[in-house]
Parts: C-alpha cells; sequence; structure tokens
C-alpha cells in the first residue's frame, strides 16, 4: 500500500472499513472535519448503490451488472445482493485503484463474477474487457456509483456516459450517484477544497441540472433524480433531509 492518499481506500474508511494506510485515514478524518455530515452521505451513498442493484435484480430482471469504481470490498457487495435474486448473475468489477485490484483479487468474488483494472476515462477498454463476461445484446446495469465527480470536463464525462450506454440493448440501465455543487453548497466547497488539497485527483462537484445531462435519452425510474436517501428508501425514516449525494437510475427503451 502506498504512502499516498487514494479515493478508493479513504471512501473505505468513511464507510468503517479497515483496508487503509496512515495516509488514507489522516486524509478521511480532515475531509470530515471539513464536512461532518461527510460520513452520513458515504453511507447513504453506499445504502443508495445496494437499493439500487436489489431494484435492478428483483423488479428490472437484470442478471448482467457492470460496476464502475466499484472501490475496495466491504461488506455486501453488488455481486451478492445480484446473486442472491438471480442467482445466475454476472458481475464485471471495474477501478483503476491497484490496491483494489488486489483486495478483489484476494476476496475471490467466486462464479459470475470477475474484477477488470482500468480506468473509466478509458471506455472502450471497460467495455472489452467486460465483454468477456458480460453480453451487451443483453439487458445490462452500468452503476456509476460516485464516481463521475472525479472526472473532470476535459475528460469529457457525458461522452464516456453515451459510449457506455450506448453499448448496451433496450431495457438496460443506468444508475448513477454524484457529489452535488448545488445541496449544501457552502459545505461542497469546503469539502471540495479540502480533498482536492488531500487527494492526487480532483473533483468536479456538478448542479442537478449537470447531473441530469448524464441521463439524457434515457428513461428515469421514479422517484427520478433525487437525493440518493430519498430514492426508494426501505423506510421513509431513513430519507435524511441533511444527505448531500444526487442519485438516479434510467432505463434505455431505445437502440
Amino acid at each position: 500500500m502506498t504512502g499516498e492518499p487514494s479515493i478508493a481506500r479513504v471512501y473505505n474508511h468513511w464507510l468503517g472499513g479497515g483496508d487503509t494506510s496512515a495516509a488514507d485515514r489522516t486524509a478521511a478524518e480532515l475531509a470530515v472535519a471539513a464536512h461532518p455530515g461527510l460520513l452520513t452521505d458515504a453511507r447513504a451513498n453506499r445504502a443508495f448503490a445496494l437499493r439500487v442493484v436489489r431494484f435492478l435484480a428483483a423488479e428490472a430482471g437484470i442478471r448482467q451488472f457492470l460496476d464502475v469504481g466499484s472501490g475496495i470490498p466491504f461488506g455486501t457487495s453488488t455481486h451478492d445482493v445480484a446473486q442472491a435474486i438471480q442467482p445466475g448473475a454476472r458481475v464485471v468489477y471495474v477501478d483503476n485503484d491497484p490496491v483494489v485490484a488486489t483486495r478483489h483479487a484476494s476476496a475471490g468474488p467466486g462464479a459470475g463474477a470477475r474484477f477488470v483494472a482500468a480506468d473509466l476515462r478509458d471506455p472502450d477498454r471497460v467495455l472489452a474487457e467486460a465483454g468477456e463476461l458480460l453480453d451487451f445484446g443483453q439487458p445490462v446495469a452500468i452503476l456509476l456509483i460516485a464516481i463521475l465527480h472525479l472526472i473532470p470536463d476535459d475528460d469529457d464525462p457525458y461522452g464516456i456516459v453515451r459510449r457506455l450506454t450506448g453499448a448496451t440493448g433496450p431495457d438496460s440501465y443506468l444508475a448513477l450517484s454524484h457529489v452535488p455543487s448545488d445541496l449544501q453548497p457552502g459545505a461542497m466547497t469546503e469539502l471540495g477544497s479540502q480533498l482536492d488539497a488531500l487527494l492526487p485527483m480532483r473533483s468536479t462537484y456538478r448542479t442537478r441540472a449537470q447531473v441530469a445531462r448524464f441521463l439524457d435519452g434515457l428513461d428515469l425510474v421514479p422517484p427520478g433524480l433525487v437525493p440518493v436517501q430519498r430514492w426508494r428508501p426501505d423506510d421513509p425514516a431513513d430519507a435524511d433531509p441533511d444527505v448531500a449525494v444526487w442519485g438516479a437510475v434510467a432505463r434505455r427503451v431505445h437502440v
């Protein structure tokens, strides 16, 4: 594990994981000091991701998942939820952090799941390697959970998403969550400045309208693009009004 903090390991610390270095933990705690609601945000985002997978497997009947920016395996993972509902479900995890690759290898996700070491900014490679397990002629759910804000505008994040969704057929889905610039804007500005000073990669927080552009041409699943804690919560009491992360699920209807 390197001495430089990484967002994957920092996020793992926010979730309560222990697969971190001293540098990761220091960066994580300094970020929390800048935005005390960060732990609630991170855990609400994680809960959203698992609810989304459950919805996709149980209600949408999806049996193939492409989880890009998957992070370090921790607790219940995408394949755990999907395969519990759809025993033959296939899952490809993608991340560019070498520590994430090592942890996936040691965790051994088992049959129907594999890890691809690739960067979201190279969608052609992501699709080519994922295609060794997934059949893009059949419905696929693409999960972009808390990763798009790590892609700056200069790297054409909208084009990247179009390339990924364009490789899928009808009844495929895109699920995403994104750190906002227009929810708790003061806190988000402070958090962004702190993380940019601590981590080698820079963040681009976006407004609801900017996040909605990633979903152009897709049919939003109710309740639409909302703060993640309000997306089909298991208990209405869990819909904490102070969580600051946008989230949505949308379906591709036409090719």
